[in-house]
């Protein structure tokens, strides 16, 4: 694309990303009910380990067969970075887009070969229910009437950091409570987890909280110089228009008011 025109096909955008949500909506209620089903939470709620020595066993399977489809949902999230590239949004191909999306995929691969039950099934729901949230962001995004009205793309990062929280806390207690679950499974979500904390974490302090501060230090230098003055020379409302994006999202060219 870096000698083409920049591609524009909002009413794919809209269906796609739809279409995730739906998708999102489904895997969040069938993990719930398929852990359920396996009865993952009578006797142990914090400790659901995966039967490895009856894989048949109609219970696993349902929970298996819903984990499947959420590994092959991370395949099609690769089309996040694909439109970015044919929308020229270069800029949001960040390193902190191409590690999550590649490594969710490839940490998902293992969970299926290896523990494709137990305790993924907390990792899996919550993920599917951030992204409920999320695409449902984008979708609206892609819409022009709706974006004016999307005043939350914040809280979505926090939603997110939420996530990680939720899981990385999950994982530590499985540890320190003997849960019979792969360790390695455990090193290596606890790991992920911290990591997703720093870089998720360093993007909301820069996204906002810095560009926030850059404004008021711009618009007191603004008004100490005489720019403006009671309306007179410009008019600043309640709240601040500026550029920002989620790291896997595709409308960080839409202007909204922070509040």
């Amino acid at each position: 694309m870096k000698d083409r025109p920049a591609l524009h096909f909002p009413k794919f955008m809209v269906i796609y990303n739809t279409s995730l949500v739906i998708l999102s909506i489904y895997m969040f209620v069938e993990i719930i009910a398929s852990a359920v089903y396996a009865d993952y939470f009578t006797e142990k709620p914090l400790c659901c380990v995966y039967n490895s020595e009856t894989p048949k066993n109609p219970k696993e399977m349902r929970i298996t067969r819903v984990l499947y489809i959420y590994f092959l949902s991370k395949i099609v999230e690769l089309m996040d970075t694909v439109m970015m590239v044919l929308r020229k949004k270069f800029d949001q191909v960040t390193f902190l887009h191409v590690l999550h999306h590649s490594s969710m995929l490839n940490i998902w691969w293992w969970v299926m070969v290896y523990i494709p039950g137990g305790q993924s099934w907390l990792s899996s729901s919550t993920n599917s229910f951030v992204h409920i949230v999320m695409y449902l962001y984008y979708a609206l995004a892609a819409i022009p009437a709706c974006r004016p009205y999307l005043w939350w793309k914040k809280y979505i990062t926090k939603l997110q950091l939420s996530q990680f929280f939720i899981i990385l806390y999950h994982t530590l207690q499985t540890g320190f409570t003997g849960c019979d679950f792969p360790m390695w499974s455990q090193i290596l979500l606890t790991s992920y987890m911290l990591l997703l904390i720093v870089l998720f974490g360093n993007f909301y302090v820069q996204a906002y909280i810095k560009k926030k501060r850059e404004y008021n230090r711009k618009l007191e230098s603004s008004e100490k110089n005489g720019y403006i003055s009671n309306g007179t020379n410009g008019r600043v409302s309640n709240g601040h228009h500026y550029k920002n994006g989620l790291p896997n999202g595709h409308s960080s060219d839409v202007l909204k008011k922070e509040n």
